[in-house]
């Protein structure tokens, strides 16, 4: 009984922070036909939202993006009631791990965040470990921590705004969209963000010390939609200048030159002054 009333609760926290805020994007949404050319399967596609979780994410991550996308392709399978084409996985609040189409984000801006290097059959097998997950649902402990951050706080240092996010109960069933992504790409060991440490060996041949470059896995709830922008090991796709960007075809607005007072001239204006 008291884990249905949770559940319900968490729901209806869900729906709260899901609705749309006051919030201004930095952003211009992307041409989805445009995005629709580009994208390509394996591609992370982050979002700047507007609903309250959305603000909260982008404070706390100091980034512009609040949420993050998988793009599987046609082989995902499936139309919503309009007919359009499920394209993309997300970790949605209400919805779980989901099927979308690209229709879901077109009043949103975006960006393509591309691995690099991945085999086809590395590629096959992220595919496979997030498709995995589709029916899964959203961790709502995670709900409940992030409904905190709406009533009165303290500032919250940086140090601690990633640590505040690693939030949830760890529970593999559950998710949220960047550890549902992260830990697709980690099944076959492709970095993200990894934790670098450099470790001190003895190299025999050579009779001297050797520093070699270890990485380490990061925990998956540790990810936030902002790491696949800064990562090194993902590339920025930008589809406005993938198709050849050329400024001198901008239709620009016309200035508006009828003005009701005629400028006056240098010699009017220094006898206006010397009054």
């Amino acid at each position: 009984m008291f884990h249905g009333l949770l559940h319900s609760l968490g729901q209806a926290l869900a729906r709260y922070l899901s609705q749309p805020h006051s919030s201004i994007q930095t952003g211009m949404p992307t041409d989805r036909r445009a995005l629709a050319q580009q994208l390509r399967p394996g591609d992370v596609l982050l979002v700047e939202g507007n609903s309250r979780v959305s603000t909260v994410i982008k404070y706390f991550t100091q980034s512009t993006w609040s949420h993050a996308a998988f793009f599987v392709g046609p082989q995902l399978g499936g139309c919503n009631a309009l007919g359009e084409p499920y394209l993309l996985i997300e970790a949605d609040m209400i919805d779980g791990v989901c099927k979308r189409p690209l229709s879901h984000y077109a009043t949103y801006p975006t960006r393509i965040c591309r691995p690099v290097g991945l085999s086809a059959t590395d590629l096959q097998q992220v595919l496979l470990e997030i498709t995995s997950k589709l029916g899964a649902q959203y961790d709502l402990r995670n709900v409940f921590d992030l409904a905190r951050y709406f009533l009165p706080a303290l500032p919250v240092h940086g140090h601690w705004r990633r640590r505040l996010l690693a939030l949830g109960s760890g529970d593999p069933t559950r998710a949220i969209c960047s550890s549902l992504i992260a830990e697709a790409f980690q099944s076959v060991n492709y970095p993200v963000l990894p934790a670098i440490t450099a470790e001190c060996h003895q190299d025999a041949q050579r009779l001297h010390a050797v520093m070699e470059t270890i990485y380490h896995i990061r925990n998956r709830r540790l990810f936030v939609p902002r790491d696949f922008d800064v990562s090194p090991y993902f590339d920025i796709v930008k589809p406005a200048l993938a198709e050849g960007f050329d400024f001198h075809r901008m239709h620009w607005e016309a200035e508006d030159v009828s003005v009701s007072v005629q400028a006056s001239s240098p010699a009017e204006s220094a006898s206006k002054r010397s009054t």
